[in-house]
């Protein structure tokens, strides 16, 4: 597996911003050899497809609205998924919860534009996260990749990163501190995933020590 890199899937609902992200950190050798060898948009004409097109990477859409419910949607695209055999499920920015088959268990990453627990759950996505934390108060905010299971947003974490909430920001300003701190955090959880560094220890996702 290590020889020929981690075979990742990204699911995507948007503009594409963290597959590209993911995409560069790739070509650059700083993903832990993990490639992207296949993506799952949920409806059609998003950018994020058009992304993966453009990489020569296999590119579906699933439509959401032709499917029930989140059962039968995450079925749909297990099915599109299973001939590319992927090792890490990406969700990148995708709005639906997704049930992976029971070999992907613990291997399917999400990433918050929040400090989870805060402000996590269903309905908070996008601006409605930073306007939460811009009313409540807070002085700082950031992001969050934590393994995803059953629940919006209640899977262990794996990394978090921070950034101050200044006294000046919008909504538009914190997000967009928030997603440089995105890309740096997603990219290294992929990493360590990829260099077999975590380890689930109940709620904790522990990480080893690497080779240097």
């Amino acid at each position: 597996m290590m020889g020929e890199g981690l075979r990742v899937a990204v699911l995507l609902s948007g503009g594409g911003r963290t597959l590209q992200n993911l995409l560069d950190h790739a070509d650059r050798g700083e993903l832990g050899g993990a490639r992207v060898v296949a993506a799952v948009a949920s409806k059609p004409g998003l950018k994020g497809h058009a992304v993966a097109e453009e990489a020569g990477i296999p590119a579906y859409v699933v439509p959401r609205k032709e499917h029930a419910d989140n059962a039968s949607f995450s079925a749909a695209i297990n099915d599109v998924l299973g001939p590319h055999d992927p090792e890490l499920i990406v969700l990148a920015g995708f709005l639906s919860l997704y049930h992976p088959p029971d070999h992907l268990r613990d291997r399917v990453m999400n990433i918050h534009p929040a400090l989870l627990p805060s402000f996590g759950g269903q309905g908070y996505y996008g601006h409605r996260v930073h306007q939460a934390v811009l009313d409540y108060g807070c002085k700082v905010s950031g992001c969050t990749v934590h393994l995803a299971d059953s629940e919006y947003d209640s899977g262990p974490i794996i990394v978090q990163r921070c950034v101050p909430v200044l006294e000046e920001d919008d909504a538009d300003a914190l997000a967009a501190r928030v997603f440089e701190q995105e890309c740096v955090a997603y990219p290294q959880a992929v990493r360590l995933f990829a260099e077999g560094r975590l380890r689930r220890d109940g709620r904790r996702v522990r990480i080893t020590p690497g080779n240097q």
